[in-house]
């Protein structure tokens, strides 16, 4: 099964941990899932890793930003970022997330609000948009 992870999915998993994440955890492990995602996606992620707020919180769980980057790339399966889908988010920082779903027809892991309310018109495209593995 493919995954297309925003940003604060990411954040869960590679930083924080967070139980709601280990399924995604697992399955990327086992080889039982795999995660898509662009290069804008990975120079997304790095450049809320330097936000100085969430920096500290970085260095206290995982120690620097550069390891949470090591792991993306070992986890992650890059392809080119996708064209733009016949669905516009509200949110413009979160449309190439949107993209490369229903690009790819795969799962959706966004808390963000804008994603979510969307659940229904990506379903029709073949995209379970949802804010934890379920």
């Amino acid at each position: 099964m493919q995954l297309v992870l925003d940003t604060n999915i990411v954040l869960d998993l590679l930083v924080f941990a967070d139980p709601q994440a280990q399924p995604v955890s697992q399955g990327l492990v086992a080889g039982t899932l795999r995660w898509l995602a662009t290069l804008p996606m990975r120079e997304e992620l790095a450049r809320v890793l330097a936000y100085p707020k969430l920096a500290v919180r970085v260095a206290q769980h995982r120690g620097s930003a550069d390891a949470v980057l090591a792991d993306f790339d070992r986890h992650v399966t890059l392809v080119e970022p996708a064209a733009k889908a016949p669905v516009t988010c509200g949110d413009p920082d979160d449309q190439k997330f949107i993209d490369l779903a229903v690009a790819h027809r795969c799962v959706l892991l966004s808390k963000d609000f804008e994603v979510l309310r969307m659940k229904k018109r990506l379903a029709q495209l073949q995209v379970r948009a949802s804010p934890a593995w379920q």
